[in-house]
């Protein structure tokens, strides 16, 4: 019964820690935590500094802010004045840009859990080197 009792235990935890990998993904750990009408609400785990944009589909920047978190980032943005289309959130700190795409139709705001783009910025130490090719 003992050992029941533990390969059931051990399931659990194995199936716990399995499901946390798939939800997580490369860029930022950007999770989308509801989406309810207009209203959209996502976390960016272990970005403690980031600039956060949103832009419309012709790239005008619509909305900015250098938004900050002891631990992570929890934003929750209305998007009910925003007209019918596609738009672009877009994350940045000092390691990386990412866009994600957010689209309303019918009043119904949907941001992607998968990055559109991802944008490496160049080390510091990179300034002075040589880069060959080929």
């Amino acid at each position: 019964m003992k050992n029941l009792k533990l390969s059931l235990v051990c399931a659990v935890l194995l199936s716990g820690m399995s499901t946390y990998a798939i939800d997580g993904n490369e860029d930022f750990n950007l999770h989308v935590l509801k989406s309810n009408g207009s209203l959209i609400t996502f976390a960016l785990n272990k970005v403690t500094k980031a600039n956060l944009a949103i832009y419309d589909q012709d790239g005008t920047l619509i909305y900015s802010e250098n938004a900050s978190g002891k631990d992570g980032i929890l934003r929750t943005f209305s998007l009910e004045e925003f007209p019918e289309g596609t738009y672009f959130l877009e994350v940045e700190d000092n390691v990386k840009k990412v866009r994600h795409e957010i689209t309303i139709n019918n009043g119904t705001s949907v941001l992607s859990t998968k990055a559109v783009s991802s944008t490496y910025k160049a080390d510091f130490s990179a300034k002075d080197s040589s880069v060959a090719v080929r």
